[in-house]
């Protein structure tokens, strides 16, 4: 039970997808409309997100222990998890836009589709090899700092547009600056687990 949180805790804050590990920046640096809609649109990819690693975690790492492992083809794991996770967008988004429907759901395929992190925690998880509930809790952690990630940012962006930024650092360039600054912050909770 302890390894599962710890697990949880590291893939959410220490080795965060996004700050840590360049894995599904897209959606951070894409601008944003009027706060409320684009409050309601990152909560709903933060949850689309979370979802979808737990998902491909638990469906891929049976995958590969039941399939690709007995007939030695470890190395063809590529080729199994980027169509299941591709595979499982649509009907997972169905499901979500079903379940939530004060959430905006529609257009949220393509983030989803271009999101490495999803494949980055598939292909973690069978490196290491500990088991499915460290798969579980690295897609979950894993997601759940990608949506935390993206409410952080979110919020740092709307206190940005109501001040004044010079005009060379206007639009990307302070953005870029604001995710490498919080990524520096998030590299205090380096020491937060000792072994």
């Amino acid at each position: 039970m302890t390894e599962i949180v710890l697990t949880l805790i590291s893939a959410a804050l220490i080795n965060n997808f996004v700050l840590q590990w360049p894995l599904g920046v897209d959606p951070l640096l894409q601008a944003s409309a009027e706060p409320q809609v684009a409050r309601r649109r990152i909560h709903a990819l933060g949850i689309a997100t979370s979802c979808l690693m737990l998902l491909c975690s638990l469906l891929g790492y049976g995958l590969y222990q039941a399939l690709l492992v007995p007939l030695g083809l470890t190395s063809l794991q590529l080729f199994v998890f980027l169509p299941l996770g591709v595979l499982l967008i649509a009907p997972l988004l169905k499901l979500l836009t079903r379940m939530l429907p004060g959430l905006p759901f529609d257009g949220l395929w393509p983030l989803l589709l271009g999101n490495a992190g999803v494949l980055g925690a598939l292909l973690l998880a069978v490196q290491a090899n500990r088991g499915i509930t460290y798969s579980l809790a690295l897609g979950l952690g894993a997601g759940l700092g990608f949506w935390l990630v993206l409410s952080l940012f979110s919020d740092l962006r709307q206190r940005i547009l109501n001040n004044d930024v010079p005009l060379p650092f206007r639009g990307l360039p302070i953005d870029l600056i604001s995710a490498g600054l919080m990524a520096v912050a998030f590299l205090g909770f380096n020491g937060l687990l000792n072994p």
